[in-house]
């Protein structure tokens, strides 16, 4: 007889659903991954948004007028909120998951998360230009 066939199962254990809620790492990991949801709800609205622009004038200043009810304030609220943790946080793993390397020598950390910030503050800034505000 073969000898694997006299092996006992292989113990694979099962994790509660509540795994995540053990540690503080965890608990930031899950929370940026939920925001994930944040980030496709947004596209979705600007989606919706550039149909409705599509469609007319008439659209557009229904869609507007939707967004400008406290439901609509409180979903941009929400999203604006998750969307800028979103950021944060994955600027701060940033030089974590994109190391830079100049010959032999790394880029420190904080000069590729400062390279990232400053990327977003002018884009922003050009954005805001752009809108006329």
């Amino acid at each position: 007889m073969h000898p694997a066939q006299h092996r006992p199962p292989a113990h694979r254990p099962t994790l509660p659903a509540t795994w995540w809620l053990r540690q503080p790492g965890y608990r930031r990991y899950m929370a940026r991954e939920l925001t994930s949801i944040a980030v496709a709800g947004l596209a979705c609205l600007m989606t919706i948004g550039l149909l409705r622009l599509a469609q007319g004038p008439a659209a557009w200043d229904d869609f507007r007028a939707a967004l400008a009810t406290p439901l609509g304030i409180t979903l941009l609220s929400a999203l604006t909120l998750a969307l800028g943790y979103h950021s944060l946080s994955w600027f701060a793993l940033a030089p974590s998951t994109m190391p830079v390397w100049i010959g032999s020598r790394r880029l420190p950390s904080a000069w590729i998360a400062a390279g990232h910030y400053l990327v977003w503050i002018a884009l922003s800034v050009a954005i805001v230009r752009l809108a006329g505000l």
